[in-house]
């Protein structure tokens, strides 16, 4: 409950706190959006190390050395909690923008700071909507810009256990001919629940790449079962140790 009551006070703080940083971020951005993104980015990325460090939760990475750091990547990972947003922007090499559900963009204050770091809100219920949005993931990658999305929809209620992929999730990659990095998340569901948070330990594993040379004659939904079963087998792997 501590540990709950401290992450609540300094997220909560740092928005209100922020409202002046956002206002020198847009002055900056006027005269130079790149600064005002790699700036955005690495305050936002140190925020959530220190919350991370505030939880007691240990993270594990495997697999980072894979990622590509000179192009643009499309990330596909499981979903088990909100602490798989903490765990994998904190090791974002680039610019990175998240598909994040509509109604977040009603919150004051963090859809500004999600705006500035070309993060997307995607309606479900809007077919036209949902279309724009994939269409504003392809040209942030094609102008050098990461995206990652979590393909399930929705966060899973049932452990490591994976929700079907969404087979629209990949077309971000397949227009803008990006690599794939799949991305499996191990136990962070234990590490929060709606009241309290416990200080375990949760693994991110990067896997191979998958590049347009990969799949670039498959179907989206093909491409959705192959790093399904990539992420799945991960998790399998590593929970029967």
């Amino acid at each position: 409950m501590i540990r709950f009551l401290l992450v609540c006070i300094t997220v909560i703080g740092f928005l209100i706190l922020s409202i002046p940083i956002l206002i020198v971020e847009w002055i900056i951005g006027r005269f130079n959006p790149y600064k005002k993104d790699i700036s955005s980015l690495h305050l936002i990325q140190s925020v959530f190390r220190f919350i991370l460090w505030l939880t007691g939760v240990e993270v594990t990475i495997i697999g980072e050395e894979l990622v590509p750091t000179d192009e643009a990547v499309l990330y596909i990972g499981n979903h088990r909690s909100f602490f798989d947003i903490l765990l994998t922007y904190t090791r974002c090499p680039r610019l990175t923008g998240y598909i994040a559900k509509a109604e977040m963009e009603k919150i004051p204050l963090l859809s500004n700071w999600m705006h500035y770091l070309h993060c997307l809100f995607l309606d479900r219920k809007d077919i036209k909507k949902g279309l724009k949005t994939i269409l504003s993931g392809i040209e942030l990658i094609k102008s050098g810009i990461s995206v990652c999305i979590f393909p399930e929809g929705t966060r899973s209620r049932n452990g490591n256990e994976i929700g079907e992929f969404k087979g629209g999730s990949f077309k971000s990659a397949t227009k803008a001919k990006c690599p794939i990095v799949p991305v499996a998340i191990i136990d962070s569901y234990k590490a929060f629940d709606t009241k309290s948070i416990e200080p375990v330990t949760v693994q991110v594993h990067y896997l191979e790449p998958l590049y347009y040379d990969d799949y670039k004659m498959l179907k989206t939904n093909e491409i959705a079962e192959i790093v399904s079963k990539k992420i799945k087998k991960t998790i399998d792997n590593y929970t029967k140790c």
